[in-house]
């Protein structure tokens, strides 16, 4: 199988305008998680797709490969989905966010892993390191799957409800995408949905239209940037 990475990087932010090029301990955003994928050795080739020159710019000078895409796509996926007309020939493509300045080469080889079984189109992630202030957190994303590691829900509320104390093995999405080429392709096309919006997560719109999206477990789990309080906690663990 030929693998692509792409990593949306988009300067505009609600929470945090221009974050893929903030520095962390004398090298950007964008560079560090760049570097990160590229020294797992996990693919074929690597891309930063963003849809600002001074990003561009900046990726190209520490020799990075870069694409600039459309301002007016609303998520990374679609960014890729962009992207992925330049590669034609490549069979799984991984979404990388950038704003992961410290992803994890045996989280993207446990995602690749679940691309050997010829029958699944997308592939993510799932942490049992879950704790109670995490199943209540509207910004910690939830997942239920059956007996085939498959999603059956993702949702910003506690799923399941806990109606009896049966130890449930709660699972916090990591927000790590992996797709079949031609999957990548289908998915772009689809219409919104109401229950997409209603959660604000993009994955919803999929399996409403039918898609199944395994998720993989494992224990390792990177902190990302959302807001400039995370880059204290980044810091940290990079002088660690």
């Amino acid at each position: 199988m030929k693998k692509l990475a792409i990593i949306p990087a988009r300067y505009a932010s609600t929470r945090f305008p221009g974050k893929p090029l903030i520095d962390l301990a004398g090298k950007t955003m964008i560079q560090r998680v760049w570097e990160g994928v590229y020294n797992s050795n996990q693919f074929d080739d690597l891309v930063v797709a963003t849809d600002h020159e001074k990003i561009a710019d900046h990726v190209k000078e520490f020799g990075g490969k870069v694409i600039l895409t459309k301002s007016t796509h609303e998520s990374g996926t679609d960014r890729c989905g962009e992207v992925i007309e330049h590669f034609s020939d490549f069979d799984i493509v991984v979404n990388i966010q950038g704003d992961e300045p410290l992803v994890d080469a045996e989280q993207l080889r446990l995602l690749l892993s679940a691309f050997e079984n010829s029958e699944v189109e997308i592939a993510t992630l799932g942490s049992p390191k879950i704790n109670v202030a995490d199943v209540k957190d509207s910004n910690r994303i939830k997942v239920v799957v059956n007996h085939q590691s498959d999603a059956l829900y993702f949702s910003r509320s506690p799923i399941p409800f806990e109606r009896n104390d049966e130890g449930y093995p709660f699972l916090k999405h990591i927000g790590l995408y992996g797709f079949r080429t031609k999957t990548l392709k289908q998915l772009v096309k689809l219409t919104p949905t109401t229950l997409e919006k209603t959660e604000s997560l993009e994955q919803l719109r999929w399996m409403y239209y039918g898609y199944k999206i395994r998720v993989v477990e494992t224990s390792i789990e990177t902190p990302n940037i959302d807001t400039p309080e995370d880059v204290e906690l980044v810091l940290a663990k990079l002088k660690s």
